[in-house]
């Protein structure tokens, strides 16, 4: 089966929400809006064109990834598979546009950004610490967020939030992927 493969440069425009399915794996939300710029002869200056909205779904490690990663506001680059979810609600056809995640990152273009090796991408996380099954928030975690925030970054309250709402990090026992998980 051919699938469409788009990457979209725009920025997180809601919180990212995370849940499980019924099976147990970890999945996220967030809305992007891409607006396209262009520069207008003109005017002699840049304007804003259309903003597209599209529903980010990311899975699995990824999705615990983006809890701890992106906050409102984030210039991002995603790539993945495009979806076109459409639906009729009485006389009206609806549609939306999706993106399975495959991968997501902040935009260097606009910013920069120091990356921390999540659980499971090369075996342990850093500083070798294995991650407890079960703690609220595992402490390479905790200290990634204090030192982002001390950077004067965007507010991690989002991710503070999903802590005190009983959201668990656990990897099964395992030792690969970290899944979010409630309760």
């Amino acid at each position: 089966m051919n699938e469409t493969q788009v990457t979209v440069i725009g920025n997180v425009a809601t919180e990212v929400s995370c849940t499980r399915t019924a099976d147990g794996v970890a999945v996220a939300n967030f809305r992007l809006a891409s607006t396209e710029r262009r520069y207008d002869r003109l005017r002699e200056g840049w304007v804003d064109g259309e903003t597209q909205w599209v529903t980010v779904t990311a899975w699995r490690a990824l999705a615990g990834h983006l809890i701890g990663s992106l906050s409102k506001g984030d210039p991002v680059v995603v790539s993945g598979r495009l979806r076109v979810r459409e639906w009729t609600e009485g006389e009206a056809r609806r549609s939306r546009v999706e993106i399975d995640a495959r991968s997501v990152g902040h935009d260097l273009s606009r910013g920069t950004a120091v990356f921390t090796w999540g659980a499971g991408s090369r075996g342990e996380p850093p500083g070798g610490r294995e991650v407890p099954v079960g703690e609220a928030v595992p402490g390479w975690i905790a200290d990634a967020l204090q030192a982002r925030k001390a950077s004067a970054g965007p507010p991690v309250a989002p991710v503070l939030a999903v802590a005190a709402s009983g959201v668990r990090v656990d990897d099964g026992g395992s030792g690969g992927d970290v899944e979010v998980s409630s309760g």
